[in-house]
């Protein structure tokens, strides 16, 4: 039988605070969900591995430091009011929601809505709504938000995403072509609407699909 429980301490410990990454609440957010019920049941063995893993709908969950880099990233706070774009396995939607009072996920493949949609209810997640639609124009019915963070790719950051932005609100996501290595971009949109950018680093997501990202 593993020990799923050490396995998510030591992934904590290991890959997300020894990399600088030490904010309590996200460690304790982190600590709170169990990843191995975000993956398929082949890989569930595997969950704490640092790297990504395959999922449903030929997609996969991030690696965890990776999750947790956007998430730091994008300054997730009590109270916060977050989008996720590309809500996948909704694991990181689940994280989120341990921090903010409200995170709502994208997500584009129905198959993956579903399954996600089911372990929030399992799980008791009542504060992580997992909706399909194309993540690209947003959650205009629910914005403004205090952060964006996607899942996937673009060539650029979505207008639709800096429109339903707060003022001081953070948008993380990826920029580059697919299937080559992207960056990881920190935006904030400041007071007078003008945007300030962050380089992150270098990561490797899948595209962005939809009316404002790359053609499916």
């Amino acid at each position: 039988m593993i020990d799923f429980a050490t396995l998510r301490e030591r992934m904590v410990d290991r890959q997300i605070a020894a990399r600088g990454l030490d904010d309590p609440a996200l460690l304790a957010a982190f600590r709170a969900v169990p990843r191995e019920d975000f993956v398929s049941g082949d890989y569930a063995d595997y969950a704490y591995q640092d790297s990504p893993l395959p999922i449903e709908s030929g997609q996969t969950i991030s690696q965890p430091y990776i999750v947790a880099l956007t998430i730091y990233a994008a300054g997730i706070q009590a109270g916060g009011k977050i989008l996720e774009v590309g809500g996948g396995s909704g694991y990181a939607a689940a994280v989120m929601g341990q921090i903010a009072d409200e995170v709502i996920a994208v997500e584009r493949h129905r198959e993956l809505v579903e399954l996600a949609q089911l372990r929030m209810r399992r799980l008791g997640y009542s504060n992580v709504r997992i909706v399909e639609g194309d993540g690209t124009l947003g959650w205009p019915e629910e914005a403004p938000f205090d952060a964006i963070v996607a899942a996937a790719s673009g060539s650029h950051v979505p207008q639709s995403w800096i429109d339903q932005l707060k003022p001081g609100g953070r948008i993380v996501m990826p920029i580059g072509r697919p299937h080559q290595v992207q960056t990881l971009v920190k935006v904030t949109k400041n007071d007078d609407g003008s945007l300030g950018h962050e380089d992150l680093g270098g990561v490797r997501f899948v595209p962005l699909i939809g009316a404002e990202g790359f053609a499916g």
